[in-house]
């Protein structure tokens, strides 16, 4: 795309950031889409540049949303612009909604896939509740006013458990990590009395049995990456939309962007949710029966 955008270099950049996008115009319906129809028509680069300066602010404002996770904002926005970008090179400004509306799942995409390439595997682990839990923790905590630094307190702990569908332990673990390591010597109430380790349980799995269920997670969640392969790209989009998203799109709006019924997009999820089973379960057939190199 024709052009260069902004860099922010480092935290301390942000404010010169943020005042350097705001220089560029917001655009109009109607100019957006004679632009839109520029680029998808005859590739003008140009236009292409204007559309994505023009929702500069709009990445910046999503990647503000995750700035809770410990990683340099400079690349939260760089990630999110990269996201605005494969927003642009596939919108379709004759489907009759605005670019922002598209471009915002693409963003939030893109910077979450950075977070979780960012963080361990291993420690943040992979199934639904921990992404769910990763992703929706603060929230939580704020909603019950949980602003104190180091472990949630017990009733914290059990009010989001529930809250969120996952188990207590789960909580407390995603808390630790988000959070940083606390002391077990920490007391548990102002008043001092009894300790975070007099109320943790030590029930832990024996270590060959962490390092099975770490090498299973990581069969299955390579097993997915590979299944998604069999799908086409109309498919991948709503699956990944409908199955994947932490706020799932809805059968109405991705109706509106592929321009079929409701029922058909249900009727592609579907299907297109039966071939990544087929196919998870043919990965992962393969995988347990080729042995890991020693």
């Amino acid at each position: 795309m024709a052009g260069t955008l902004p860099a922010l270099a480092s935290e301390g950049g942000l404010s010169q950031y943020l005042n350097e996008i705001r220089k560029f115009p917001m655009l109009e319906a109607r100019e957006e889409f004679l632009l839109a129809k520029n680029w998808a028509d005859k590739g003008d680069r140009e236009a292409a540049h204007k559309l994505v300066t023009s929702h500069l602010r709009l990445v910046a404002k999503i990647a503000m949303g995750y700035r809770g996770y410990g990683l340099p904002i400079s690349e939260v926005v760089s990630e999110g612009n990269v996201g605005l970008m494969q927003a642009v090179k596939r919108f379709d400004p004759d489907k009759g909604f605005r670019l922002a509306t598209y471009a915002m799942w693409w963003i939030k995409a893109a910077i979450q896939e950075y977070i979780l390439r960012s963080w361990s595997l291993v420690k943040m682990g992979t199934t639904a509740n921990q992404k769910k839990l990763f992703f929706n923790l603060r929230k939580a905590k704020g909603q019950i006013s949980a602003f104190e630094e180091g472990d949630l307190k017990p009733d914290q702990v059990a009010t989001i458990a529930t809250k969120l569908g996952v188990t207590q332990q789960d909580v407390v673990d995603m808390n630790r990590r988000l959070g940083g390591d606390v002391s077990l010597n920490a007391p548990l109430r102002e008043e001092g009395e009894g300790e975070w380790q007099d109320w943790l349980v030590d029930d832990s799995a024996s270590q060959e049995t962490i390092m099975a269920n770490e090498e299973e997670g990581k069969n299955r969640l390579a097993a997915l990456k590979d299944a998604l392969g069999v799908l086409n790209p109309r498919e991948r989009r709503i699956f990944e939309a409908r199955r994947l998203s932490e706020d799932p799109i809805t059968l109405e709006d991705l109706s509106g962007e592929f321009g079929v019924s409701r029922e058909r997009v249900r009727q592609i999820e579907v299907r297109a949710f039966e071939k990544i089973q087929e196919a998870v379960r043919r990965n992962l057939a393969t995988r347990e029966a080729v042995p890991s190199a020693a």
